[in-house]
Order: structure tokens, then sequence, then C-alpha cells
């Protein structure tokens, strides 16, 4: 069936010469007062806004929804049967007060029921009626220990509770069948525009829509199976069946991967296609002395990433490589090495960190690993927004004139006020803490394209390394250097084992004793003060915070005596940084912290972590503190106390971080538990750019088979000339500022 005869089987006409386009605005079709709530709401301006809001479910008339799995203070859209109708007429509470009209509805999926409260609307017990079904949608609350829904919009299912009419030919028995098993598409709503509010817009859009040219090439779409794009449209917003929407889906779940990795790989391209300097390392260079005064051998994963490396900067057109690798596994190092490159080529190399502890780490631990003649020749140069006036000056010298062919930094980088002599690298330390335009300013203060690479250690599982970070090409490292001695990981249930936390304190105090170091990680600074009217929730877990255990520490017995100091992101640079120099020179014993020490502190004594609070964590954030210790010789020890129950979500991720050191599966855990929210965060931009349908937790497949097909037309045709509505799609997805992004990214 082609696209034109799945209109018609609709009841949409595709032949209308002042039919609707996808680009066309929502105003022309829907007036200014829809146009406009769609807008604020959802952020819709076209046609191809509008029908890109897939349902987000399906319901049918004769079925009921799960009530008990409703999510607390979240809008919601049920489907179910009224059970009873009460209307309680107002009372006096005050002398010349009168208390509203209260109707309360009580609604049931068969298994559990739900209440919904209207004030002042008493008709209503004329309108609903007990055996009848409908929609409502609204959010949930707790009221008097009970769940309900304030104040819903409704729309009752039309003949609910009409009853059945014995005289009813086979015929019209028939069609009310095929009616009452129809598909009604569940969308994505907001307190302002509910589900069927939607529907119907929709239905009004879809009614005038014309044809749709298809974004997906001919052969493709034959060679897979899919639909045409109309057609897919219809099906989605329309079934008759079930298996209706599913080949819809499908058919725009690929077209989505496909104009997505369309984007990456053209973006890829365009970048290849830009000239910048080839930066070769020489004879005798840095990087040649660097290699031989090497005290370790490097890994064959860093030797393999470090060729890669080598290779793409010794060409003009500029690299722009991601390097993923384990905690612990030598990123800095391979970075290290092609900034020795670029210097043997005359050029300098930024590296730009998320924080100023990690800026400072980050200058000794290079100027550590150089030695004293090569980190004299190169001069290593850190730049905050904090250093002292004399010396941000020397810094800004330093870096202008090129004597400084290394340059560590963070945001203070970006300033006006610094320039470089020969920018020939930018290292990017963990970049998902960078906005696209503070990274593409310091690509700006190079003459020509630097190189790019970017270093990141929370792994990254295939199919967001493919989404992603699609126009990057991407090294991973994931063997540890020799001689590590591990680390074991504890959880600490306090919910069901609230004696343990005894037990913390006990083993921190033996390591110490052995004359080993230990970090205390917390998930605030201080107790959250009340606002002016706020109550206290009695019932909200309290959080551990960096001030109350740091005093909490000095009175406990077996740690009175011990070197106790704070470190959190409220405190100077100054501050900060003596307090990491201190903790790294041994003279503090016990680091009480926030996640200000989550990546890149590296304290080889450093033998114990312990994770307060660790519900409150992300899976890739426990495992980056895990990997601040068992650093150097000594075998590390994670502990990670929480008092949340057995078998909830925050349990069962803090139990698979306990239960692997590899990286690898738990980003893959925790791209499961977190679903990817919006997978194109990367870029940072503002635009809408959340996935619609593809999802890159189960749809790796999918991604692939779309990259292979992006890359083979895109080899051919750079700039999607031969396929006017693939571009198109190109542009409706992502908007100016996205693109702008990709550009940057």
């Amino acid at each position: 069936m082609t696209g034109s005869d799945a209109a018609a089987s609709h009841g949409e006409s595709a032949d209308d010469p002042g039919a609707l386009t996808l680009d066309s605005g929502l105003r022309v079709v829907l007036g200014q007062g829809p146009a406009t709530l769609l807008g604020k709401a959802l952020g819709m301006s076209t046609v191809g806004d509008l029908l890109s809001h897939y349902p987000r479910r399906y319901a049918r008339r004769g079925e009921l929804t799960t009530l008990a799995a409703l999510p607390l203070d979240e809008a919601v859209t049920v489907l179910a049967e009224v059970l009873s109708v009460t209307v309680k007429s107002p009372g006096s509470r005050q002398p010349g007060k009168r208390s509203p009209h209260r109707t309360e509805v009580i609604i049931s999926d068969g298994r559990g029921m739900l209440s919904l409260t209207f004030f002042n609307q008493p008709w209503l017990s004329r309108t609903l009626r007990p055996g009848m079904r409908a929609m409502f949608s609204g959010k949930v609350t707790i009221f008097n220990k009970t769940r309900q829904l304030a104040h819903p919009d409704f729309e009752i299912v039309p003949g609910s509770d009409d009853p059945m009419d014995a005289t009813i030919s086979p015929e019209d028995a028939a069609e009310a069948r095929l009616w009452a098993d129809r598909p009604i598409p569940i969308y994505g709503a907001t307190a302002a525009v509910t589900s069927w509010q939607i529907a119907k817009l929709i239905v009004k859009v879809l009614e005038k829509l014309g044809p749709v040219e298809d974004p997906i090439p001919e052969r493709l779409r034959r060679e897979r199976g899919l639909l045409e794009h109309r057609d897919a449209l219809v099906r989605i917003h329309r079934p008759a069946t079930d298996e209706e929407w599913n080949e819809a889906r499908g058919t725009l779940r690929f077209t989505e991967a496909f104009v997505l990795q369309c984007v990456l790989v053209q973006q890829h391209t365009e970048h290849r296609a830009l000239r910048t300097r080839a930066r070769l390392p020489v004879p005798g260079g840095y990087l040649e002395r660097f290699d031989a005064a090497l005290p370790f051998a490097l890994t064959v994963d860093q030797e393999i990433t470090g060729a890669e490396i080598l290779r793409d900067i010794a060409l003009t057109a500029p690299m722009n490589r991601l390097v993923q690798g384990e905690v612990g596994s030598g990123k800095t190092v391979v970075a290290l090495r092609a900034m020795l490159a670029v210097a043997d080529s005359g050029g300098q190399a930024a590296l730009l960190a998320p924080t100023e502890v990690l800026a400072g780490q980050h200058l000794r631990s290079i100027t550590r690993i150089l030695g004293p003649d090569l980190a004299a020749e190169l001069m290593p140069t850190l730049l905050t927004g904090q250093l002292p006036v004399a010396e941000r000056r020397k810094a800004l010298l330093r870096t202008v004139s090129g004597q400084a062919r290394i340059v560590i930094g963070t945001h203070a980088l970006l300033s006006d006020t610094v320039g470089f002599f020969d920018l020939g690298l930018v290292v990017i330390d963990e970049q998902h803490r960078f906005g696209v335009d503070q990274r593409e300013a310091l690509r700006q203060k190079a003459e020509l394209p630097p190189h790019v690479l970017v270093l990141t250690a929370t792994p990254i599982p295939r199919t967001i390394a493919m989404t992603v970070f699609g126009d990057l090409d991407v090294s991973t490292i994931a063997m540890l250097p020799s001689g590590r001695p591990g680390i074991e990981s504890f959880v600490v249930p306090l919910d069901e084992k609230p004696a343990w936390v005894v037990r913390v304190w006990q083993r921190v105090s033996e390591e110490l004793a052995l004359g080993r170091q230990c970090f205390v990680v917390c998930p605030a600074i201080a107790p959250k003060k009340l606002e002016q009217g706020e109550e206290i929730d009695f019932d909200a877990t309290p959080m551990t915070t960096v001030e109350e255990l740091n005093a909490e520490l000095h009175r406990h017995p077996l740690l009175r005596s011990a070197r106790i100091e704070p470190l959190h992101g409220a405190m100077s640079a100054d501050e900060k940084d003596a307090t990491m120099q201190a903790f790294a020179a041994g003279d503090i014993q016990v680091l009480v912290a926030t996640t200000v020490i989550e990546v890149g502190v590296d304290v080889p004594n450093a033998s114990v972590m312990v994770v307060m609070d660790a519900h409150r964590f992300g899976v890739s954030q426990l495992h980056q503190l895990r990997g601040r210790v068992g650093r150097g010789g000594v075998p590390g020890l994670c502990l990670l106390v929480t008092a949340a129950p057995t078998g909830s979500p925050a349990r069962d991720r803090i139990e698979a971080v306990a239960n692997t050191l590899d990286g690898f599966v738990l980003a893959q855990v925790d791209l499961e538990q977190r679903q990817e929210g919006d997978v194109l965060g990367r870029f940072q931009s503002g635009g809408q750019s959340s996935l619609r349908l593809l999802r890159v937790a189960t749809d790796g497949d999918i991604i692939a088979d779309a990259r292979t097909a992006a890359r083979e037309l895109i080899g051919g045709d750079p700039e999607i000339r031969t396929i006017p509505a693939l571009r198109a799609a190109v542009r409706r997805r992502l908007d100016d500022s996205e693109r702008a992004a990709l550009s940057k990214g």
C-alpha cells in the first residue's frame, strides 16, 4: 500500500494542492491559540514538530490502566472505569464563610483504585456515572495518605456507558468491536496540554497534510522493508491495529537513526576536509627523549592509541579524536606524548580541565613525569581564574610568547586576555563538563584549526559512541598498568545492618595505622537551610554533609588524633590547592570531600574510599570515586554506605558497582538504568535534541545499520544534494544552534 493509499484508508487526503507540508507553521492550520499553546508547552512551531511528537504508548477503549504503577508528582493520563461519584454539599467552616462543593470520584482498573477530587462542579455527577470508562489526566499526589488526582481533565470514551442493544445487527456488532479494539494513542503531555488535546490537533493536521517526500532513499527503504514516510506518520498517530503502529514505529525509529547518523557522518567529513599544520616528532626531540626516560612500559592499549594519535596529527586534516579509558588506565601519559610531538614541531598544547583541583593535579603530575630537564625546557604553565595578579601576568606572557609549550588551565584559558603563539593541540579532559561554546572559544585561539583530543574517564557504550560521538574517531584504553594491587568493594547496608557503620570507621583507623590515607565523600557541603515558611520534611532521609561529618570524625574515639580536613567547592582556589597538596604529601590523613575529587586526583598512598549516602550518586560517579584509591602499591578498599533498601533501583545500582571493576560493564548498567534521557546532551546548545523513538540502550543494531548506510550515502554525496527530503529532515531535526554545536563539537 502506498502512502497515499494508506492516507485514504485512514480518512486523510494527500492530493489537496493547498495541503500542508512538514514545514508549514502550526498557526496556519490550528489558529493562533492552539499554536501558541503548543509552542509554550512543548516547543513546537511547525507541522513536522507536532507530527514527531509520537505517542508514548497506546490504550484500548476496553482496556483498563494499571493505577498502582502511576508515579507521584508527575502528569499522567489513565484509562479507567468510574466506580462511584459522591457530591459533598458545602458546609460552614467559619462564620460568613462556606466550604466549596466537593465531588469525589473513585476510579478503578479492576485491581486498584484512585480518588479524583473536583471542587465546585456538582454537575459532574450527571456527567460521570458508575460504569463509564474515561481518560483522566492530571498530577498524582498524596492526600490523607491516599493517592489522588486533584481536579483532573477527562474525556469520556464514547459509548462506554451505553447498554448493549440485544437487537444489534452482526455488522454493527463487528464495527463496534473494531472501534473498541482500535488503539488509543497516549501522548506525553503537560499541565497545559492534555494527551487527547494533542491527539485531536494531530488528527486535524493529518487531515490537511499533503504528500510527504521520503527522507530514506528508495533502495534503502525497499531493502529494509520500511513504510513510506507519510504512511508511517499516519499509522503511528491513527493506527487501526497494533500491527500498524508497531510497523510505523520501526520505520520511524530507523529514520531517526539514519537522519542523525547522516548529520554526524557529514560533520566528520566536513571536519576532515579542513586543513591545518601537520605535527611531526623529530629525531632526538622532546618525544623521543621522553620515551627513552620513561620508567615504565606502556600498555598495549596505550601504544595502539598513541600510534593512532601520532598518525592523525601527522596529517594536514585536523585530528578530532576521543580517548576513552578505564579509571587509572594512563590517558594522561598518552595525551602528554601527543603534546610533546606538537612541541617538537614548534607548537603549543593547551589542556582544559573542569576544576582547579584537577588542573593543579595535572600540572604536578605532568611536571613530575617530564622530569626536571624536559620540564624546564617545555615550561608547563598553570592558568586558572584565581591566580594572584603577578602569577597570572607571568603565565599570560609565557603563553602568548610561546615560551610555555604546555598550558594547563580551567575556564580561564577561554578568556579574551589569553593568547597563544602557535596553538597546535587542544586536549579536553572530561569533555562532558564543558559547553560547546567554551570548547570552541579555545579552538578559535589557533591561527589554523588545531588538532583536538578529547579525554573521558567515563567508559562509553558502543551505541553512545556511535550516537553521541559519531563525529569523532574513538580510541579505547581498557588495560590497566601492570602491578596495580586491585580494589575490593563492599556495600554497607544501613537499612538492614545499621551497626555496620561502626566497622567503617574501624577499617579507616586500621588503614591509618598502616600509614595509609583515606577519602570520605559526602553528597553535600552543609545542611540545607530552610527557606522562610518552608516546613521540615521529617520523612526525608537526612543527607550526610562535609561540615557535619568532618566535625563528627574529629570527635570519633578512633579518629580524634588523626589529621582530618575538608575539601569542597565553596573553598577558595588557594585553599583547595593547599589542601590537595597537603593530602598528596601525606600531611592530611583523612580528606572529607564532595565529588570535587571525582576525577584525576592521584594520591598513590590513599587506600580507602568511603562514600556516604552512596544511593545519591550515579553508577559512573561511584566508579570514578572508587578509582581514586588502589593507584599505587597499596591495595584499595571502597565502602559504599547506603540506606537504600534491598531491591530498590538505587540499591541495585550500588550492588552493580560493588560487583565489578569493569567500567565498560558499568557504563552499560548506567545507561540501562538511567535510560538515555537527552542523549544528545553533549551539545549543550539549548535546542531540543532528545531522541524521539530511538533508544541507545537497546537499538544498537539499528544505529550501526544506519551508520553504515549514512557513510555510504555521504561518501558519494557529502552535501546530500540528491535527496532533498533527507536534507530537509536533517535541518528539521537539528535547529541552527544544534547545527552550530555539532560543527564546534
